[in-house]
């Protein structure tokens, strides 16, 4: 008997309680989805369970699924961090560390729950719903977090690790290789640290339009002076493309005076206000 599923009976009391029948059909029918026959059904209940629902059904928030995201975003590093090891063998920490940042970002986790159609299946309150929750690239991210906790609960780390083999990194290459995720804050404070030993600071200039639908204006400044602006339809998206703008106008290499002219740090004609808007259940992700 695996030896956290045999923890798991001994301890939880409100797996004794069944769902009734509203609630176990949509967890039986993503566990058919899943292709991932469970032991214990209501441990996948559990992981879809958002605290929401509990504390509209009048239920405990602690019998929520953030314990289970809790154990499975652990679980999930520890399978990214041993693919990536074996897979590139020639990378340094670093480079290794990057690559498991991008793995496990919500971005990414997010996209995989909506290929499952995780979000179908979440156990949310009705106006957590009503709201878009069901499409919240937080709320996917987390859940499939506690879906893995529950499947190594339930069936032990090779299950789990298929799992996410199948479901992640078997696509791995190509996320990685793929520009588009690369993290432009990152490598912008990687540099300013580097060359100005300090960091970029970013502040919001404007936001325009409707809550569900705002576009940020953001710049990045260091020292004072402006080396990048950028828009999203949240701020962490907005902030991305200050970075980027500003990756372009720094040099290869070298330190610079923090000069920046006030028309070349107009945003850009790449920065994301010229893409196509983002699902407006993840503005303010």
């Amino acid at each position: 008997m695996n030896f956290w599923s045999s923890v798991w009976r001994n301890l939880r009391g409100e797996g004794r309680r069944r769902p009734d029948g509203v609630v176990s059909a949509p967890v039986l029918s993503f566990q058919r989805d899943l292709d991932v026959p469970f032991r214990e059904p209501d441990l996948l209940r559990h992981a879809l369970t958002h605290r929401s629902f509990l504390g509209s059904n009048g239920g405990d928030p602690n019998l929520s699924n953030e314990r289970l995201e809790f154990l499975g975003d652990a679980v999930l590093e520890l399978i990214v961090v041993e693919y990536l090891y074996s897979r590139f063998p020639e990378d340094r920490e670093g480079d290794l560390t990057k690559k498991k940042g991008l793995l496990v970002s919500r971005e990414i986790l997010s996209r995989c729950a909506r290929e499952l159609r995780l979000g179908d299946y979440l156990l949310l309150s009705g106006a957590e719903r009503e709201a878009g929750g069901q499409g919240r690239a937080s709320i996917l991210a987390d859940g499939l977090e506690a879906v893995i906790g529950a499947i190594y609960l339930d069936q032990g780390f090779p299950a789990v690790e298929r799992f996410v083999h199948r479901h992640l990194l078997d696509q791995a290459d190509s996320i990685v290789g793929d520009p588009t995720h690369h993290n432009f804050k990152s490598q912008l404070q990687e540099i300013v640290q580097a060359r100005y030993r300090t960091h970029p600071r970013y502040s919001v200039v404007t936001e325009v339009g409707p809550d569900h639908r705002k576009l940020f204006t953001v710049d990045v400044k260091v020292r004072g002076q402006l080396l990048g602006r950028g828009q999203g339809y949240n701020k962490k998206e907005a902030e991305q493309s200050a970075a980027h703008d500003a990756l372009g106008k720094l040099p290869a290499e070298g330190p610079i005076a923090l000069r920046i002219d006030a028309q070349k740090a107009e945003p850009a004609g790449d920065i994301r206000a010229a893409s196509a808007p983002r699902d407006s259940n993840e503005s303010q992700d």
